[in-house]
């Protein structure tokens, strides 16, 4: 309360008092987080303390990005043989195949539906707000990139697959890897127990072994949260964010209307813990708020959601997989930028037109990584498409790393959800999450 009543104090126009107070609340929630430590306690933390470096020390704040950088490159590190590894073990362990290509068929269905549901929301909530009208637009944002175009479905289709596993690797294409890793386990399970065993037990100790490293990063992702966050702010400034404050509050609004509307019903209808979910999700999506970078969060949305009761085989199948097709966060983000961009641009978008840019939107989304604001580069093929100026897309920038980090949130969340489902669907979820 004391760091909300700093910032409040700053709006008002009194610096001293806004520092002091901010790092007097910033040292109560260290007293607390000391009493009771945690992952997440101590990212949230972190994650203040950056914003309040951005703040008070902005030239500093600019330097340490190279922080979250190294942790970046760590957790790549660790992503493909991760992968490769719980992918080939799960299914090599899993006696029925036919189950699979059951699993990957849900998947696929509830990846669909609730990012349509969400390009949807997004929709409405930038109509409902009218956050673009009256956008005043700088001369010089006039210019737009040539070569921007939008993925045929052959083309995703094509992509999804290896044509050279050690390249797909070495540029962290995460479905690729899932599909070789797929393909090559269940090339293991066709096996004889005799020759499939020791290969098995091999992969399950680098699996064990990945875990294990996993575990060790993650004791520097408070430091990279926050020096994430201390970058952004240092780096923008809170006066470049106020005009699009209604943008960002639509953004984040249109984020709660489809947890509230989608993913908290999903949960209740296949008979989800709700309570134990949160409780497991909670780190991985605050890793992935404060970097806003889904794959930052991948391997530690992985162990919980196997210490959630989620098999490892639909875990190591379906979190992977949504990172192309189950981005729910940046499809809510999509179409309520994409009415923006129209709406800066003084373009009143007819229901038919609409309708055509929410299926674009929907081809086009599936072929953003999980890597920070890919989102734009989709944006602005959209934008080409269907014939929408790219000035007020440049005008995104100034605010889309504020909008970044809940959508990346939405986005781990989602996939995490994905995964107790598709599990519960099956009748394979325990759902329950031990004691740490």
């Amino acid at each position: 309360m004391l760091w909300i009543a700093g910032a409040a104090a700053a709006l008002l126009g009194s610096a001293p008092l806004a520092v002091g107070l901010r790092c007097a609340g910033i040292l109560l929630i260290a007293l607390a987080t000391l009493r009771r430590p945690s992952l997440l306690a101590f990212t949230f933390l972190a994650m203040l303390a950056g914003v309040e470096l951005g703040l008070d020390l902005p030239h500093v704040a600019a330097q340490t990005r190279f922080l979250a950088d190294l942790f970046l490159r760590l957790i790549r590190m660790i992503v493909a043989p991760l992968i490769f590894a719980t992918i080939t073990t799960g299914i090599a362990a899993h006696s029925q195949l036919r189950s699979i290509g059951r699993v990957a068929l849900k998947a696929i269905i509830y990846f669909e539906v609730v990012t349509t549901l969400g390009l949807i929301i997004g929709l409405v909530a930038a109509n409902l707000s009218g956050a673009g009208w009256g956008v005043t637009l700088p001369a010089s944002t006039e210019s737009a990139p040539a070569a921007q175009t939008v993925q045929t479905w052959q083309q995703v289709l094509v992509n999804i697959f290896p044509e050279n596993i050690a390249q797909a690797v070495a540029q962290n294409q995460i479905l690729q890897v899932a599909i070789f890793s797929l393909l090559f386990g269940v090339g293991l399970a066709m096996l004889p127990e005799t020759k499939r065993s020791p290969l098995v037990s091999v992969l399950q100790s680098l699996a064990d072994t990945m875990f294990q490293i996993t575990r060790i990063v993650m004791y520097f992702a408070p430091v990279a949260a926050g020096a994430a966050l201390a970058f952004t702010v240092g780096s923008l400034g809170s006066a470049m964010l106020l005009p699009l404050a209604k943008l960002a509050l639509t953004c984040y609004a249109a984020l709660v209307a489809f947890a509230l509307l989608v993913l908290l019903p999903s949960l209740l209808i296949f008979r989800i813990p709700v309570r134990k979910f949160i409780a497991a999700i909670a780190e991985p999506a605050a890793i992935g708020f404060a970097t806003t970078t889904s794959e930052a969060a991948l391997p530690l949305a992985m162990e919980r959601m196997l210490e959630f009761g989620v098999p490892q085989w639909i875990v190591s199948f379906v979190i992977p997989a949504g990172y192309s097709f189950n981005l729910t966060g940046s499809a809510v983000y999509l179409s309520m930028a994409a009415v923006f961009v129209a709406q800066a641009g003084g373009i009143h978008l007819s229901v038919g037109q609409q309708i055509a840019m929410l299926a674009t939107l929907m081809l086009a989304s599936k072929g953003v990584a999980g890597v920070p604001r890919a989102v734009l580069v989709v944006l602005m093929a959209t934008a080409s498409a269907i014939h929408i100026p790219f000035a007020p897309i440049m005008l995104i920038l100034g605010i889309d790393a504020l909008m970044d980090m809940g959508r990346t949130a939405m986005n781990v969340i989602g996939n995490c959800a994905a995964s107790a489902i598709v599990a519960s669907s099956e009748r394979v979820l325990t759902g329950s999450v031990p004691s740490r």
